[in-house]
């Protein structure tokens, strides 16, 4: 196992003595031994083979040879027996939030709770409002948190999904009787959640091809198969619907099962409008009933073309006014993922990232981006363990050095992702955020402020005058947090006015600012930063998800500030910091 994959495994471990109402001393060593290994910056296999791992202070022998036994072998008895002794049911209630280990092990103990419909009904019961350290709000709070669990198991992350989703199309691609094949639906669309994947195949025979379907590894079961459709089911819960076509029909079923449906009432409409009938199963005369007669097309693009209109990319098909556009020939350049140049808004070792920054210098510099940004939390995101005035400028200064040294082609840009306050001031002295390159700021406690006070808590930020961009403007984390109570245009116009950049953050849980914001706030004249909020090196992968929210915003590489070569940047960034030198 890697440090990080262990220090996962500790961490899990804390929570599970939580949950058993472990002495709370053995539970802070596991989670501090976990918070060292991530911020661990000599090899970890060497520690250990020199026997060096004990030296470091706060790792005990029992922890050494936890840890030891987990890099050897990558498993540990210790962690197998305590999850066989945590009730699953315990460990599910973990998914509702707001609802920790302390909490839960209270009300085991206090009501017997043993699941989530066993929590459910204790507060509908109203029993959970009467303890002591719950209340009323509480239990509105933890009722609706199930209501929102239940209504998530419905749907699954885009990232997730394309991890089921590539190697099926990879698969159909390889069989020599598939001619054409692709994903469809809100999946092709980029939605950032799906409800099923959805694939269409050219064929002439399509009985090896639905056989092959229905016994692909991970499926658990197959719950419809006829000669050219089929839908299975897999391990995550995840449903992938099949249909085979004639390949002269691919096309056409193609578009239609990509939809949306609104954007596809629009095309039948024009189709009309024409004499022409519009389906999955061609282009006809309105009055032919003959599919047989169907106009040609062999890509979709033929189809666009019959109605006289430019083709519009998947991304855009949700009904937003994309058939106008596309019948002026005014459809946008979309930005693309090579069309990046670096990216800000990125954590280290310094507070809760996981590697260190010449780590992450060097992954910048192997994806060859020519800047990368490091923005670490600042001290009130004390869980992330944030760094004060003093520790910002030492980062400072270390970057400067790592740039100085010339052993990376990448350039380091220094930030800091500061703390917006529940009043709107920063987290940290204005003179400490007037030294670094950038600042972002971004709201990460009290969430249930009303609107009026979260716009203006927000705007004041916006309005500090060491203020960069705006980190996750809405706070939500989809399937998991609903987003909090804000005036987005609001918001936009203030960002506007104080050349604020807003950021698109790429984490397939975040993808904040929404999309469907973006076209109408890029016309207004806002400036995007599509952040990968990366916590590892791995996290830069999560840059393509924040190009797919691009695009469905409608943003080109115009719009995007990490499209600009290292030159541009820096004189955008020095219209805030006009006295340092870049």
């Amino acid at each position: 196992m890697t440090k990080n994959e262990i220090a996962d495994v500790l961490s899990e471990i804390a929570t599970l003595l939580e949950l058993t109402g472990e002495n709370p001393f053995k539970i802070r060593a596991y989670q501090n031994g976990a918070r060292k290994l991530e911020t661990l910056e000599e090899d970890l296999g060497q520690l250990i083979e020199e026997e060096r791992l004990g030296d470091i202070q706060g790792f005990g022998a029992a922890l050494v040879q936890k840890i030891e036994e987990l890099h050897q072998t990558g498993k540990l008895e210790f962690h197998e027996k305590l999850k066989a002794k945590v009730e699953p049911g315990l460990v599910s209630m973990l998914e509702i939030p707001g609802v920790g280990p302390k909490k839960i092990r209270a009300l085991h103990d206090k009501l017997g709770v043993k699941t989530i419909e066993e929590l459910q009904k204790a507060c509908e019961e109203g029993k959970i409002a009467g303890l002591k350290g719950f209340g009323k709000g509480t239990q509105d709070n933890i009722l609706q948190g199930i209501k929102n669990r239940e209504a998530y198991s419905k749907r699954h992350l885009w990232w997730h999904a394309q991890q089921v989703a590539e190697p099926i199309l990879q698969g159909l691609l390889a069989l020599p009787e598939v001619e054409k094949a692709s994903h469809a639906g809100s999946f092709r669309r980029k939605r950032e959640t799906v409800g099923d994947l959805d694939f269409i195949v050219g064929s002439s025979t399509p009985g090896p091809i639905m056989d092959w379907f229905v016994k692909q590894e991970g499926v658990q079961e197959v719950t419809a198969k006829g000669e050219t459709k089929a839908s299975v089911r897999f391990e995550t819960g995840l449903q992938a619907d099949l249909r085979v076509v004639p390949t002269a029909q691919f096309a056409f079923a193609l578009h239609h099962f990509t939809g949306s449906k609104d954007h596809n009432v629009m095309m039948r409409q024009r189709a009309l409008s024409r004499g022409l009938s519009l389906s999955e199963w061609g282009l006809k005369p309105v009055d032919d009933e003959d599919f047989s007669n169907s106009l040609k097309a062999d890509g979709e693009e033929d189809i666009f073309a019959h109605l006289d209109l430019a083709f519009v990319p998947p991304e855009l098909r949700e009904g937003l006014g994309e058939i106008e556009v596309a019948e002026s020939d005014q459809l946008p350049k979309l930005v693309e993922l090579s069309d990046l140049r670096g990216v800000f808004h990125n954590h280290t070792t310094a507070t809760d990232g996981r590697n260190t920054l010449e780590e992450m210098t060097q992954a910048a510099q192997d994806l060859g981006y020519e800047y990368w940004g490091v923005a670490d939390h600042s001290k009130a995101a004390f869980q992330a363990n944030g760094m004060d005035e003093e520790r910002v400028l030492k980062q400072l200064e270390s970057v400067r050095k790592l740039n100085e040294s010339g052993k990376f082609k990448t350039h380091v840009f220094a930030g800091v992702e500061c703390d917006i306050l529940t009043d709107g001031r920063l987290d940290l002295d204005e003179s400490v955020l007037m030294q670094l390159d950038y600042v972002v700021c971004s709201v990460h406690i009290a969430f249930t402020q009303s609107e009026e006070e979260m716009t203006a808590r927000l705007i004041k930020a916006i309005e500090h005058p060491a203020t960069t961009m705006l980190g996750h403007l809405c706070g939500r984390l989809l399937l998991q947090r609903e987003a909090y109570q804000v005036n987005v245009p609001k918001v936009v116009d203030a960002a506007i006015a104080n050349e604020i950049v807003i950021e698109l953050n790429a984490n397939p849980r975040r993808l904040d600012m929404d999309w469907r914001f973006w076209r109408n706030a890029s016309e207004k004249g806002l400036l995007t930063s599509v952040n990968a909020d990366a916590h590892a090196v791995e996290h830069f992968e999560f840059m393509q998800a924040g190009i797919d929210a691009a695009r469905k915003g409608w943003l080109q590489a115009k719009h995007v500030i990490n499209t600009y070569p290292i030159s541009k940047v820096r004189k955008l960034l020095a219209k805030k910091r006009p006295d340092l030198v870049f």
